[in-house]
C-alpha cells in the first residue's frame, strides 16, 4: 500500500514538474478565460482607435475641401455604426468561445478559421505545441527545440553483489527479486547543428527488492545488519528499498534531420540509442515483508526500521534501446549497508521504457 501511494504521489509530482503541462485541465481552462476576457478589452480598444482613425481622416478631408460638411457628418455617422457593429460581432464569437471553453474544456475551430484555442498538445510534432494557446492557427513552430521530456519506466530482475562471492552464490532468489523505477528525463541537445549526442537528466523513484533464499530474513543486530534463519517456515520474506534519485546520462545514436516549412526537427525512431551514465541519490527508507503461517493461521509482518541501510545512494547505469524499448542495467557503488564487514551493492538488470 505505501509502494503505490508513493507512487501516486510521485505521479502527481510529475505533473507539476512539466512546466505548462504540471496544469490541471480546470486550471488551463481558467487561464483561458482570463485571457480571451483581456482579449475583449483589447478588441474593444482596437475599434476606438480604429474609429479614432476614420474620423481624423474624415476631418483632413474637410479642411481641405475634398467633402461638404453634410457629407463629413454622414462620414462620420456611418464610421461609428460600423465599429460600434465590429464591437459587437467581436465580442459575441469570444463569448461564445468562452462558453464553449468552461463546458468542454477546449475549443478548435474550422480550418477556415484565422484563431484557435487548444489546451493540450496535438499532432505528429506535439512536442512544439503549448498546452495552452490562442491565436492564428497559422502561427509558426519554433524554428529549432534542443529539449524535449518524457516518462521513463523500467523493471526487471534485481539483485546483490557481494564482495568475494558470485551472483551464483547469492542470498537471494533470482526471479523473485525485482527493481522498478518511475520518473521523468529531460532530453536536450548537446550540439547546435548535430544530434548525435544528447544529455538525458531527470528525477527517478527506485523501488529495489530483495527475497532472501533458505528461510531467512534481515535482522539489525546493533553493529551488523545480517541474514538469520527464521524459527516458522516463511511462505514469503521480502525486503525492499526506496530511492529518490537524479540519473544523468550521455545518449549517443543517430537521427535524421526532417525538415519543415518554417521548422525542423531531428527524429531518432527506427535508430538504435546507447546511454552510459549514472545516478545520485538519497534512500527514503528500507522495509520488510514476511509471510507464515502459525497455529493454522496465516500471518503477514511488514517492519519498517533503519536497517543501518546506507543514506546516500550513488551509483553506474547504461542502456542500449530501439524506439521507446532499451534493455537497462544499474549498479550501485555504495554499499546497502554501513557497517557490514563484507561489502553488499546492489545491481538490476531489466527493460527501460521512456515514453516520448
Amino acid at each position: 500500500m505505501k509502494l503505490i501511494t508513493i507512487t501516486i504521489a510521485f505521479s502527481l509530482w510529475l505533473f507539476a514538474a512539466m512546466y505548462a503541462q504540471a496544469q490541471e485541465m480546470d486550471h488551463d481552462a481558467q487561464a483561458a478565460v482570463e485571457q480571451l476576457t483581456e482579449l475583449k478589452e483589447k478588441i474593444i480598444q482596437e475599434e476606438k482607435d480604429a474609429l479614432f482613425a476614420d474620423v481624423e481622416n474624415i476631418n483632413a478631408r474637410l479642411e481641405n475641401e475634398a467633402i461638404t460638411k453634410e457629407e463629413a457628418e454622414t462620414l462620420k455617422q456611418e464610421a461609428a455604426e460600423r465599429h460600434a457593429l465590429n464591437i459587437e460581432n467581436r465580442l459575441a464569437i469570444i463569448d461564445n468561445k468562452v462558453a464553449l471553453l468552461k463546458r468542454n474544456g477546449s475549443v478548435e475551430e474550422d480550418e477556415d478559421s484565422g484563431m484557435v484555442i487548444r489546451i493540450g498538445s496535438s499532432g505528429k510534432n506535439n512536442e512544439n505545441d503549448n498546452v495552452l494557446y490562442i491565436g492564428p492557427k497559422d502561427k509558426k513552430r519554433k524554428y529549432d527545440r534542443r529539449t524535449t521530456s518524457d516518462l521513463v519506466f523500467a523493471f526487471g530482475l534485481n539483485n546483490v553483489i557481494t564482495e568475494g562471492e558470485s551472483l551464483q552464490d547469492s542470498d537471494f532468489k533470482v526471479g523473485g527479486s525485482r527493481f522498478a523505477e518511475l520518473g521523468w528525463a529531460w532530453k536536450t541537445r548537446v550540439f547546435k547543428n548535430t544530434n548525435w549526442l544528447r544529455v538525458k537528466y531527470g528525477v527517478s523513484f527506485q523501488f529495489n527488492g530483495l527475497k532472501p533464499t533458505e528461510n531467512r530474513f534481515y535482522v539489525d543486530t546493533g553493529s551488523e545488519t545480517v541474514l538469520q534463519e527464521y524459527p516458522l517456515n516463511l511462505d514469503k520474506s521480502k525486503f525492499r528499498m526506496d530511492n529518490l534519485v537524479v540519473p544523468i546520462h550521455f545518449e549517443f545514436g543517430s537521427s535524421k534531420k526532417e525538415e519543415h516549412d518554417g521548422y525542423f526537427r531531428y527524429n531518432t525512431e527506427n535508430q538504435i540509442k546507447v546511454g552510459l551514465g549514472g545516478y545520485a541519490g538519497i534512500n527514503l527508507g528500507a522495509r520488510q515483508k514476511l509471510k507464515f503461517e502459525e497455529d493454522g493461521e496465516d500471518q503477514k509482518l511488514k517492519l519498517k526500521a533503519d536497517y543501518n541501510t546506507n543514506n546516500f545512494i550513488y551509483g553506474l547505469s547504461a542502456y542500449i534501446g530501439w524506439q521507446g524499448v532499451a534493455v537497462y542495467a544499474k549498479y550501485d557503488l555504495n554499499t546497502i549497508f554501513k557497517n557490514n564487514l563484507v561489502d553488499q551493492r546492489n545491481v538490476s538488470l531489466g527493460l527501460r521504457f521512456d515514453m516520448d
